[in-house]
């Protein structure tokens, strides 16, 4: 049985509907991230799970309990906002026991859960500071201990990380999943940055436009995406996405791309996908292929049976570290590859790439709806 589910919620305000037709349902102990471009109705949809909009219609269960007729404190939850929203005037102590004061739960036992919580985020030696002497890590910290000692069936996270700097984001990510393993409670969150989403949860929940585009394991939507839009979103860099024309040669099925000084490379996929596109010879597609994908012959996976190799011309090149990302054209559009960072490659120069089509995907030109 499903503990949190959304069956059909629809969020309009007066004509203009934010929110169509979404339906998901999580696992208890799972880590649900609402990821997707600013004003995809990602914090809408939070927002109607925590209580703090109401639905125009659908449901919404919390173990199997129906609440969205229900004001926030009679739902259980527990939220962590983007602004932290702390107390200025109160020190960390306070800040963290105010909501159990509210409930008027003994002081002894306030105590013990604000010692308890304080070890667990390690901000014991900041209990009697004021929010303003603190990091923005710290406020952070702070602003899930005031959420945990609540002890709520599912916590909510609206952007937490999105006002701290980017090794601090990564930093805080890890406490985040290991705060998650130890308490294996049901946490909602939302973010636009896919890393964020990748590494956190164990459902994805994709939007764009108030539709839900994909819910699916990290794994499945990175590699397996429902549609262009999800494949161009998730994924650092993205995915690159190829016109290819489909065309029959022999009986065999071959996809085709321009090389910027329009000679023909040919990319031969899989049996089964080549058996589902005969139907489109002669038709434009797109190739939707990863960029770790497309790297240096010494680098390639020599054991896939779908291996095509061509010399490309490299317009930019990205050290990045621990890779190297090199810059080509094919059919007009930009192409990543992903290369070891020892091999030597200049811009302006033509490099051997290899192209593995071994777990490549394929969509519809003008849908962008997935084809195999």
């Amino acid at each position: 049985m499903s503990f949190l589910e959304i069956k059909n919620l629809k969020k309009s305000y007066g004509p203009v509907s934010v929110l169509k037709d979404i339906s998901l349902a999580m696992e208890e102990g799972g880590f649900l991230v609402l990821v997707g471009p600013s004003g995809c109705g990602k914090s809408t949809l939070l927002n109607t799970i925590a209580g703090l909009e109401s639905i125009t219609s659908g449901e919404i269960r919390i173990a199997g309990r129906d609440v969205a007729g229900l004001p926030p404190a009679a739902r259980d939850i527990a939220m962590v906002f983007q602004s932290y929203a702390l107390y200025p005037n109160m020190s960390v102590r306070e800040n963290i026991a105010f909501g159990m004061e509210i409930r008027k739960i003994p002081k002894i036992e306030r105590e013990k859960a604000i010692n308890e919580v304080a070890e667990m985020l390690q901000i014991s030696h900041l209990l009697d500071r004021k929010p303003s002497r603190l990091s923005g890590g710290q406020r952070q910290r702070v602003a899930i201990g005031r959420a945990l000692v609540r002890n709520p069936q599912v916590f909510l996270f609206d952007e937490p990380l999105s006002n701290l700097d980017a090794k601090l984001r990564v930093d805080m990510r890890a406490e985040i999943k290991r705060l998650h393993q130890r308490l294996k409670t049901t946490i909602v969150y939302v973010t636009h940055d896919q890393i964020e989403a990748m590494t956190l949860a164990t459902k994805i929940a994709v939007l764009k436009d108030g539709i839900l585009q994909q819910f699916a394991t990290p794994s499945e939507v990175y590699n397996n995406p429902a549609n262009l839009f999800v494949a161009d979103f998730m994924g650092s860099p993205s995915m690159n996405l190829i016109p290819v024309t489909v065309v029959e040669s022999g009986g065999a099925v071959r996809l085709e791309a321009r090389h910027h000084d329009g000679k023909i490379l040919g990319f031969v996929p899989k049996a089964e996908a080549a058996e589902r596109l005969k139907s489109l010879v002669g038709a434009e597609i797109i190739l939707g292929i990863r960029p770790e994908a497309i790297t240096d012959p010494a680098a390639a996976d020599q054991r896939s049976k779908f291996l095509t190799e061509a010399s490309c011309l490299i317009d930019i090149v990205e050290p990045s570290g621990a890779d190297i990302f090199a810059l080509t054209s094919l059919s007009g559009k930009t192409v990543t590859a992903r290369l070891r960072n020892d091999v030597a490659v200049t811009a302006g120069q033509p490099l051997r790439l290899i192209f593995n089509l071994a777990n490549a995907v394929y969509f519809d030109r003008a849908s962008g709806d997935r084809l195999v």
